[in-house]
């Protein structure tokens, strides 16, 4: 399979790029500083370039057969303005298929009907602004025809690889603390072969 990474120098992102290349996928990745890719690998192609260039995006999506997204919001508006630019690329080539990285924050809170966790007092952030990023992105993707999965990890330290957690549609698994980079990264990767979570968020905790 050809899987395009974005955001793939960051935690999650590099992880998934290591899971993909292990199963012998083809891999692209389109990040801005290509030093950062320290992995070389005969089914790995580095594109120079950024998310918000139409012209990069649509360089990186050719020959896609799905796309996995772990942009982060880093402070800014890259992940919400980025994605309208992804999924018109996407449609242009083809590719239905797309799989983001989210936050726990907007999933459905447990305490206050029709409200997110981040709007309500689940969320312990006195920050709101990455989940509001998230949360556009969300509304982006439900109003696009894609099938789309938001993978939704709470705290998430690097940690190690357990291969154990709970998953739940739409909501975090109660009590749900925390999830590892790479059990969060392994869950995101094994989304591109399965269809159990289209057109839904998908809370992961241990």
């Amino acid at each position: 399979m050809n899987i395009l990474v974005l955001g793939a120098t960051g935690r999650v992102g590099s992880q998934i790029v290591t899971y993909s290349l292990h199963d012998r996928h083809h891999v692209t990745v389109l990040v801005r500083t290509p030093e950062k890719i320290q992995i070389h690998n005969e089914n790995l192609t580095i594109i120079q370039g950024n998310v918000l260039n139409k012209n990069d995006i649509a360089l990186a999506m050719r020959g896609i057969d799905v796309v996995i997204s772990a942009l982060n919001t880093d402070g800014t508006n890259t992940l919400s303005e980025s994605m309208p630019l992804i999924i018109e690329a996407m449609v242009n080539e083809g590719i239905i298929r797309i799989i983001t990285i989210g936050t726990a924050g907007i999933l459905q809170s447990r305490t206050t009907s029709n409200t997110l966790r981040y709007q309500s007092s689940e969320s312990k952030r006195k920050s709101t602004r990455a989940a509001e990023e998230h949360h556009k992105v969300y509304d982006i993707l439900k109003q696009s025809n894609l099938d789309w999965t938001i993978v939704c990890p709470t705290y998430l330290p690097d940690g190690e690889k357990v291969g154990k957690y709970r998953i739940e549609r739409n909501f975090l698994p109660e009590g749900g603390a925390k999830i590892s980079v790479p059990d969060t990264a392994e869950f995101t990767f094994k989304q591109i072969n399965a269809s159990d979570y289209i057109k839904s968020r998908v809370g992961i905790a241990y």
